[in-house]
C-alpha cells in the first residue's frame, strides 16, 4: 500500500474533533483495520468511508462499539441478501427469456 492511500489517524482526529481511543476501540473489535508506519498510525483509504459512518453513529447518535459491532453487521447481512436477491432475479430472467 502506498503512502498517499494512508491517511494519519492523528489528522483524522483533528479533522473530526474525536479521541484516537475511539479509532482504537474500533480496531479491536475489528469494524477497521489501521496500518502503522514508523510509530505513527494511519488509515488505509479504504477504511474512511466506514470510519466516517462509524463515527457519526458514536458521536451524533450516541451509539457505543457493542450497538456499533451491531448495526455493521446486520447493515452487512442486509448488503448480502439484496446481491442474494439480485442475483436470484437475473437468474429467473434468464430462466424466462424463449429458448
Amino acid at each position: 500500500m502506498q503512502k498517499d492511500e494512508l491517511i494519519p489517524a492523528e489528522d483524522f482526529c483533528i479533522y473530526h474533533n474525536i479521541e484516537y481511543s475511539f479509532i482504537s476501540s474500533l480496531e479491536d473489535s475489528g469494524l477497521i483495520s489501521v496500518t502503522s508506519v514508523e510509530q505513527s498510525t494511519y488509515i488505509p483509504a479504504e477504511e474512511l468511508q466506514k470510519l466516517e459512518k462509524f463515527v457519526r453513529l458514536h458521536y451524533d447518535l450516541d451509539i457505543n462499539i457493542a450497538g456499533i459491532e451491531t448495526i455493521n453487521h446486520l447493515l452487512e447481512r442486509i448488503e448480502e441478501m439484496q446481491r442474494e436477491i439480485l442475483q436470484l432475479k437475473s437468474v429467473a430472467v434468464i430462466n424466462d427469456l424463449p429458448g
